[in-house]
């Protein structure tokens, strides 16, 4: 099938540039001798994890918990969860999924309430969970303040019961973390404690994480390249940037534009604008959107479109489209080849 008869709106990938997108960043890893483990909270889809995986990324981060059940359903075996859990109904969660599946899972605590509350559920249900600290070097979101508290949490974790102590995380990867990791080293050598990972993050981090001293680069935007990546709308191209919702043109009733049949809740709730990159026509553009409407400014084009023609357009921030679809479709020279289902789509608690 080609992918001008998929049923629209329909979410598509060129297999020719993802792959392309994973074997560059996995060789540049691999030249800096830096273990990848890559982010799946951008494409949420086993399928992709486990070509990921087959490239020589050592395993998987999934953000939420919910993503790294679909993840461990789907047979991907090493996960890292980058994230506070708390709350009785996830603390369970998680050591039902230790319990039941051959997974090596390990989380981050960035408080004694976190790694209290992962000890007693270890120990109400006899399994082991293990946590690295997270650190907070500059990104102002989760994360210990200082040095000495990192060093701290690390100490109470590597003595609470059910707890396997593995290290430190930070996120972003940047010089400003030198300094802060220079001392947790100091710190964490003085005390007799190990730093088995020290885990660094941020697509296109992998140089920096690699001299502050990491032992891993957590990056996932890589594999779609959107806007977050290469930086403006204009930058946007079939090149580097493998994912496209693929539309249906449903109305022409104005002059220089069209109706597509995909809005907010397709590509993105309030999009910024000009919006996209449309791979048939890179002269379009969309320029508003409304809740299943995609308005598309063609005065620039000579182009006269008709109702039915089908589009293709890059979207500015892949995860947060991915999000919104079930499924996509992996297309190699347009044609489809295979339907893959967005398993961690949704999967937010």
């Amino acid at each position: 099938m080609h992918y001008t008869e998929l049923d629209t709106p329909a979410l598509a990938i060129d297999l020719d540039v993802l792959e392309k997108n994973i074997d560059d960043l996995q060789a540049a890893c691999d030249r800096l001798d830096l273990d990848l483990r890559v982010h799946t909270k951008t494409h949420k889809t086993p399928a992709i994890a486990h070509r990921q995986l087959a490239a020589g990324a050592i395993g998987i981060v999934s953000q939420k918990l919910g993503e790294a059940e679909a993840m461990a359903s789907a047979g991907i075996s090493d996960i890292l969860i980058p994230y506070n859990i708390v709350g009785r109904p996830k603390l369970e969660r998680l050591t039902h999924l230790l319990r039941t599946t051959e997974v090596t899972l390990t989380v981050a605590a960035d408080s004694a309430a976190t790694a209290q509350g992962l000890s007693a559920q270890a120990v109400a249900d006899s399994c082991s969970i293990r946590v690295i600290v997270e650190m907070d070097t500059g990104s102002g979101r989760c994360g210990v303040q200082s040095p000495s508290e990192t060093l701290g949490l690390a100490q109470l974790i590597d003595g609470l019961p059910g707890l396997e102590y593995r290290g430190v995380m930070t996120y972003p990867s940047s010089e400003r973390v030198r300094p802060f990791l220079d001392e947790v080293r100091h710190l964490m050598d003085g005390a007799g404690l190990p730093l088995p990972t020290i885990s660094g993050g941020g697509t296109g981090s992998e140089e920096i994480s690699k001299s502050l001293g990491c032992t891993e680069a957590r990056i996932g935007s890589y594999a779609y390249e959107g806007m977050t990546r290469v930086g403006k709308r204009e930058d946007l191209h079939p090149s580097r940037c493998p994912l496209r919702l693929v539309v249906t043109v449903v109305s022409t009733a104005r002059p220089g534009q069209i109706i597509v049949d995909a809005g907010q809740k397709a590509f993105t709730s309030y999009p910024p604008t000009p919006y996209g990159y449309c791979i048939e026509h890179p002269e379009i553009w969309i320029k508003g959107m409304s809740v299943e409407h995609g308005h598309v400014d063609t005065s620039a084009s000579d182009r006269t479109f008709k109702v039915g023609d089908v589009l293709s357009f890059i979207p500015q921030h892949g995860g947060m489209t991915t999000n919104l679809h079930n499924r996509s479709f992996a297309l190699r020279d347009g044609e489809v080849e295979e339907e893959w289902e967005i398993a961690g789509r949704g999967r937010a608690q």
